[in-house]
């Protein structure tokens, strides 16, 4: 009985633990069909939404979206400058799509491109579909936004012009206008000095863009006119009735317009070989001289094939005077050791504008060096008339004293001579400025040297008087000028470096220029050129002084010569 009784307990076991089983295994088969997976599918894609006015929107575009055993809402949201909608008319920032909505169906989702009054250019946003239990999906948008504020682009807000002689024009540079969003046209105005044109051939200080092509690239001309020497400041402004103007700031340097001639070129002068130390000729200068403000004379040595004269030689150039039918010294020069002065991108300049109503038309021009070889130089010699307002329109010039034509032709120094130094000159009654000009230079090894021991006149320092009704009035000092620092300084072998007594070898001769402080209208005076008391021995030959001296008057009027009296 007892294990009949046991049986039957383990058979009711067995039963109860196979439906156990039998319940576990079913409640387990329907847990797994619960917790299936929960996403977020995304059918379709964007294109770029393209060029769009911002404050405006862009048509919309689509796609499908749809949940997957989603366990809550469906979040969708969009960043600034784009939207979203379910029915493509009320359009936001931010949806909700139930749960169970999203799981049952496919939504259309429209997103569009939607600019703020910021979002000008390139500009990209995101958008988000999210559920608590389902990976998040995310979307990169992107679109143009355009300015639609009338506006006008250029492609420089200023421009620097080459410098331009005056009354002539410089190169041109490029401005590129281009409108956005004008419905009239472009007016472009320039300040005096300064032209604009569409073509490249016809200038005008004024032009206008018209409204049919305000919005399109216009290439305009831009270019500089001077009418006045100097730096010149001006603008090009760009202005519509819709827009806000546009200014460019123009600069530029007036160059003063310069009338080249070229006289004697490349003329050989020397000393033997069939060749001269002099050449004369007739040169058909600068007409009109009553706008000139400067006359510059330029001369350019050049060696011959042979090689330049190896010797620092006296030099000068000379106009011919046809009332007097004298010449006078407009340069004078000492040429370098052995070689020429190419060194100097034009030659020797000298400012010969005090000569200014002899250096025009038909005028006889001579030229000298004292080479005594042949060797020598070929001499071009041309002249630079430079417009400008002149200090006085009128001048005039006469020789006071001339003893300018060789070395050793100057005044003998230190001994007893009977050179003319004194001279009684009359100024124009209309005479506003009155001044003397003069060059000297000194030449010779005489003795007894100095206590440096420099001889004379070549080296011994020196200063000179200028009386003027028999008063020291002016002095000129004969003193060093850095030969050493010749930018003429390719002159090896030659002893050019040492300081001579107000010259150097391969330079020009200073001219000095002594100043009267009233314009000594309608009166005379005395003049003599006192030169600094020395004795010469004897002992080592001559010493001289090349010296020319010139008055120069100068008048708002018509004026005649200073009169001279010997």
């Amino acid at each position: 009985m007892k294990i009949n009784y046991i049986r039957n307990v383990l058979s009711l076991m067995l039963i109860v633990l196979s439906l156990l089983f039998i319940v576990n295994c079913s409640s387990d088969e329907s847990s797994s069909d619960e917790v299936q997976a929960s996403s977020i599918s995304i059918t379709g894609n964007f294109l770029p939404f393209g060029e769009v006015n911002i404050m405006s929107s862009s048509a919309s575009q689509s796609v499908l979206v749809r949940g997957s055993n989603l366990s809550s809402n469906l979040e969708i949201s969009i960043t600034e400058n784009f939207e979203i909608s379910l029915d493509d008319i009320n359009f936001t920032n931010q949806l909700t799509v139930s749960r169970s909505d999203a799981n049952n169906a496919d939504q259309m989702l429209y997103v569009r491109f939607s600019p703020s009054a910021t979002a000008i250019g390139v500009i990209t946003g995101t958008l988000t579909l999210e559920s608590d239990s389902a990976t998040t999906q995310a979307l990169v948008l992107n679109g143009l936004g355009l300015d639609t504020t009338p506006v006008i682009n250029v492609n420089s807000l200023s421009f620097n012009f080459d410098d331009t002689p005056v009354s002539q024009q410089s190169s041109t540079v490029s401005l590129v206008v281009n409108g956005n969003n004008l419905a009239s046209g472009i007016d472009i105005n320039l300040s005096e000095g300064f032209e604009a044109s569409f073509d490249g051939n016809t200038f005008m200080n004024t032009l206008q863009i018209p409204s049919a092509t305000a919005n399109d690239e216009t290439l305009v001309y831009v270019r500089f006119s001077p009418i006045a020497v100097g730096a010149t400041t001006g603008m090009l402004s760009l202005a519509n009735t819709e827009a806000s103007s546009v200014d460019i700031a123009l600069n530029g340097l007036g160059l003063a317009l310069v009338h080249n001639y070229i006289t004697f070129n490349s003329e050989r002068l020397a000393f033997g070989g069939a060749y001269s130390q002099t050449a004369t000729q007739t040169f058909n200068l600068h007409d009109d001289v009553s706008n000139v403000e400067t006359i510059k004379m330029y001369v350019k040595l050049r060696c011959p094939s042979v090689g330049c004269d190896e010797w620092d030689v006296y030099a000068n150039v000379k106009v011919k005077d046809e009332a007097s039918g004298e010449l006078y010294e407009l340069g004078r020069y000492i040429t370098p050791y052995w070689n020429d002065n190419s060194q100097l991108d034009r030659g020797f300049e000298f400012d010969v504008t005090d000569f200014k109503s002899l250096l025009t038309g038909a005028t006889e021009l001579r030229i000298r060096t004292e080479c005594w070889n042949d060797r020598g130089y070929e001499v071009t010699v041309d002249f630079d008339y430079i417009e400008g307002t002149p200090d006085y329109p009128y001048y005039a010039i006469s020789r006071v004293i001339a003893y300018d034509d060789w070395s050793t032709s100057g005044v003998p120094y230190g001994i007893n001579h009977s050179f003319d130094l004194d001279k009684s000159v009359s100024i124009p009654s209309n005479s506003e400025s009155t001044h003397l000009r003069t060059i000297i230079s000194g030449w010779g090894h005489a003795t007894p040297n100095d206590a440096d021991g420099r001889p004379c006149a070549e080296w011994c320092y020196r200063t000179h008087d200028v009386k003027i009704n028999g008063a020291n009035m002016f002095q000129h000092n004969l003193s060093p000028l850095g030969c050493a620092s010749n930018p003429v300084n390719n002159q090896d072998p030659g002893n050019w470096q040492p300081d001579r007594a107000g010259w150097c070898p391969g330079m020009v001769v200073p001219v000095r220029t002594d100043q009267f402080g009233t314009s000594m209208a309608g009166n005379s005076f005395t003049f003599e050129y006192d030169y600094e008391d020395w004795v010469n021995n004897q002992s080592n030959g001559d010493a001289f002084y090349a010296t020319s001296t010139f008055v120069v008057v100068k008048s708002n009027t018509p004026i005649n010569k200073p009169v001279v009296t010997e």
